[in-house]
C-alpha cells in the first residue's frame, strides 16, 4: 500500500517545525510540491530548505504547477471547487506517477492543514475518484493563528466567550457576528468602519519580512491598508491575518 502524509510546516519560521513533523520528513521517500509561480517561489524555497535540513536520503522531489484559479469570478464556491478539482487532478497524477506501492510521500503544508487548507479536501476527492489507493496521516502544524496571537502577545478567546474564525468575504457579506473574531484571507481590507474593534493584524508571520500592527481599527486602519499595499506590490503576493476584539473587552 502506498502511504501519503500531510504534514503542517508553520507559518514561516524554520523553527515553526515540531518534532513530529520532522521526524515525519524523515520517513518521506518523495515529497510533492505544487508550484505556485514564481511570484510565490520562496514559499517553495522553505519547503526545500526543510526537506534538505530533515529529510533523509535517498529521497525525491517531484513537482507540479498549481493550476491557476478566477477569482474574479462571480460565483466565487464554484469557482474555488473548480480550481480545487483541477489541483486534485494534478497530485493524483503525482501520487500515481511518483509513489510506488510499499513508499511513502508527502505533501508539506503551510500552517496547519486543519485551518483553512484545501489539502485535505483534495486528497479526499483522489481518494473517492478511486484511480490511485493510498493510506494517509496529518501531522499537525503551528498555523497563522497561533503564530499572531503569540506575536502580538495575546490570547485567542475571552473567559467564557466564543471567537468566529471567518473569511474577509464572510466579514463584508455579515459583518461583526462575534465579539472577537479571527479574519482570514481578507484582499480587500473589510474591517474598516468596525470602529468599535481593536485589531491584531499580522503578515508574512513567522518570516523575515513579518509585519505587524495593532490597535483600534479608526485608529491603525490607514496605516495597515498602506503597508499591505505597499508588501504585496513590493513581493506580488500577501498572505496575511488579524484578530478583531470588541474595544470594551480588549484588555480582559
Amino acid at each position: 500500500m502506498k502511504r501519503l502524509l500531510v504534514i503542517g510546516i508553520g507559518a514561516g519560521d524554520p523553527d515553526h517545525l515540531t518534532l513530529q513533523a520532522a521526524k515525519a520528513i524523515a520517513r518521506t521517500d518523495v515529497f510533492f510540491l505544487v508550484d505556485k509561480g514564481e511570484v510565490k517561489d520562496e514559499l517553495v524555497r522553505l519547503r526545500q530548505d526543510l526537506i534538505a535540513e530533515h529529510g533523509r536520503p535517498p529521497y525525491r522531489i517531484a513537482e507540479a504547477r498549481d493550476p491557476e484559479r478566477d477569482r474574479d469570478a462571480s460565483a466565487y464556491t464554484a469557482a474555488v471547487q473548480d480550481w480545487r478539482s483541477r489541483r486534485a487532478l494534478a497530485c493524483e497524477a503525482l501520487i500515481g506517477e511518483e509513489l510506488t506501492d510499499g513508499e511513502t510521500g508527502a505533501f508539506l503544508v503551510w500552517g496547519d492543514p486543519g485551518v483553512y487548507d484545501s489539502t485535505l479536501a483534495i486528497v479526499e476527492e483522489i481518494l473517492q475518484r478511486g484511480n490511485v489507493t493510498f493510506e494517509y496521516e496529518v501531522i499537525p502544524g503551528i498555523s497563522s493563528v497561533a503564530t499572531l496571537t503569540a506575536r502580538h502577545r495575546t490570547s485567542l478567546n475571552q473567559v467564557g466567550r466564543p471567537v468566529h474564525l471567518t473569511t474577509g468575504r464572510r466579514l463584508a457579506e455579515e459583518g461583526a457576528t462575534a465579539e472577537d473574531m479571527v479574519v482570514m484571507l481578507d484582499a480587500h481590507c473589510s474591517f474598516t468602519g468596525l470602529d468599535d474593534f481593536h485589531i491584531y493584524w499580522g503578515a508574512y508571520l513567522g518570516t523575515p519580512d513579518e509585519i505587524l500592527v495593532s490597535g483600534n481599527v479608526a485608529e491603525v486602519g490607514d496605516r495597515i491598508r498602506e503597508l499591505r499595499a505597499e508588501a504585496r506590490a513590493r513581493k506580488g503576493w500577501i498572505m496575511d491575518t488579524y484578530l478583531l476584539r470588541r474595544t470594551p473587552h480588549a484588555d480582559r
